[in-house]
């Protein structure tokens, strides 16, 4: 039997890199055996908690693993803004992202793992609006609820191919930051309906956060790298190509401070050239000179660092945009992995007021840092590319887009409704006619959560009383 491809590699050449991917394939496949083990209680996974669901308007429907948390967590503060105005609750699949979002926030938050349970819920709860912030294939398990108006709002405004997807055109409605997102679609998409697209800003991005970095006499540069994709053609990252020479460039200036912000999924990369590469940045950074206050940030909000920060090293991902965004005062610096300026121009219009990074650049990427630093001669032409990613939206209205939005959508929800000779009220009944509604769950992800009964978070009057009360 051939053996995995990680483990022959750690067995071919047993070095840091090869034995990090090896470790983190093995901690993988642990959890993955951790989750079949025990006997299986059948597939009764119930569930709606007992006693009535709190009110809802608006469900957030999430069904991703703990992986893809950050995709939900970047819009928590948005969604208790929302709250006030429209009830929410969020819907969860997964037991422990259930479990790790109730440390989170206030909101009431409901898990259910079988399929006919989240109909019999959306029965219970009658909501105007779905909104959802990815485009998991589980998404369509609530699409298949007709009385709601269903909102896409994705996790972020990139350039990345991901960033567009053909199930566009099951929602009603998606919302995008800007201009860019709308010729992305356009460019993109075959057959879709451009009026479904409503231009909302960033509303993340309003966010105020408390500064996370000491003082420091130095500039302070934050290379933040994103991860590899899941194939080749989404895959954007520096980290093995650039990774290692940015950061030892930016730490042989003693005018530099150099903060390393890896996206989440970096760390838990089975790429060997990944792994290698990121394990050797960390040791650059540790054994770098304590005076120039170096730092790695694994948690936290990669925003709250921001306004520290006087310069970005960053691939085509939404951190660029975002910095764009809050700190078009600041130069941007852009990879490419592939070496395609002409297609990177197309693809990624952000790198037309950036510096590119690639390996016709890279050797002399210190010097231009020093020059852009010292004379900041693009600002003007990145003032201009925020207009065209994010309008003339100043942080602070994105919020108030974004809840207008909504209200919109929740009244002509209600409008559409009234105007139907008949209701379908159940959406349970409307599923199981298809065949969806029933079988969805195996043995072994019963045993996944055995003993244990799904639930609302019961904290939340406790917790956030002003966010309950009078809704």
């Amino acid at each position: 039997m051939a053996l995995p491809k990680t483990v022959s590699s750690f067995l071919r050449s047993p070095n840091p890199a090869t034995f990090g991917a090896l470790a983190n394939t093995i901690n993988n496949k642990r959890r993955s055996m951790g989750r079949r083990a025990g006997k299986a209680r059948g597939p009764k996974l119930n569930r709606v908690p007992e006693g009535p669901a709190p009110a809802a308007e608006v469900v957030v429907y999430f069904a991703e693993d703990r992986r893809k948390m950050y995709q939900l967590e970047q819009w928590l503060p948005v969604f208790e803004e929302l709250h006030r105005r429209h009830p929410v609750v969020i819907v969860m699949r997964s037991r422990a992202s259930f479990n790790n979002l109730s440390e989170r926030t206030p909101l009431p938050t409901v898990y259910t793992r079988r399929l006919a349970d989240v109909l019999e819920l959306y029965d219970e709860l009658d909501p105007k609006v779905a909104i959802y912030v990815n485009n998991g294939v589980a998404n369509f398990q609530s699409l298949a609820v007709a009385s709601i108006l269903h909102v896409h709002v994705n996790h972020g405004e990139s350039d990345k191919v991901s960033m567009v997807s053909n199930q566009a055109k099951a929602y009603d409605r998606v919302f995008v930051a800007g201009e860019a997102a709308e010729r992305r679609h356009a460019a993109a998409l075959i057959n879709f309906d451009p009026a479904r697209l409503v231009r909302t800003g960033r509303p993340q991005l309003d966010l105020k956060f408390e500064p996370v970095l000491p003082p420091s006499a130095r500039h302070t540069v934050i290379y933040a790298p994103t991860w590899e994709g899941e194939n080749d053609f989404n895959n954007y990252t520096s980290v093995d190509r650039y990774g290692v020479a940015i950061v030892r460039q930016l730490l042989a200036r003693d005018d530099v401070r150099v903060v390393y912000r890896p996206h989440p999924r970096v760390a838990s990369s089975t790429t060997l050239e990944v792994v290698g590469a990121h394990q050797e940045i960390l040791s650059l950074i540790e054994q770098a000179d304590p005076a120039g206050g170096h730092a790695t940030a694994m948690e936290g909000s990669i925003l709250a660092l921001f306004q520290e920060c006087d310069a970005m090293v960053t691939d085509v991902s939404s951190v660029g945009l975002d910095f764009l965004y809050l700190r078009n005062d600041a130069p941007l610096f852009i990879t490419d992995r592939r070496d395609d300026p002409a297609q990177l121009a197309v693809d990624a219009p952000i790198s037309g007021a950036s510096d590119v990074i690639d390996s016709t650049s890279i050797g002399r990427f210190g010097e231009v840092l020093a020059a852009r630093l010292a004379e900041d001669s693009r600002m003007d032409e990145r003032i201009a590319m925020r207009r065209f990613y994010f309008g003339d939206i100043a942080p602070g209205e994105s919020t108030q887009r974004f809840l207008d939005a909504v209200s919109e959508v929740a009244a002509t929800r209600d409008a559409m409704i009234a105007r139907l000779p008949h209701r379908q009220t159940h959406a349970s009944a409307a599923a199981a006619a298809s065949g969806d509604a029933v079988g969805d769950v195996t043995p072994q992800e019963a045993a996944e959560v055995q003993n244990e009964t799904p639930t609302v978070d019961e904290s939340v009057a406790q917790q956030r009383p002003d966010l309950v009360a009078g809704h």
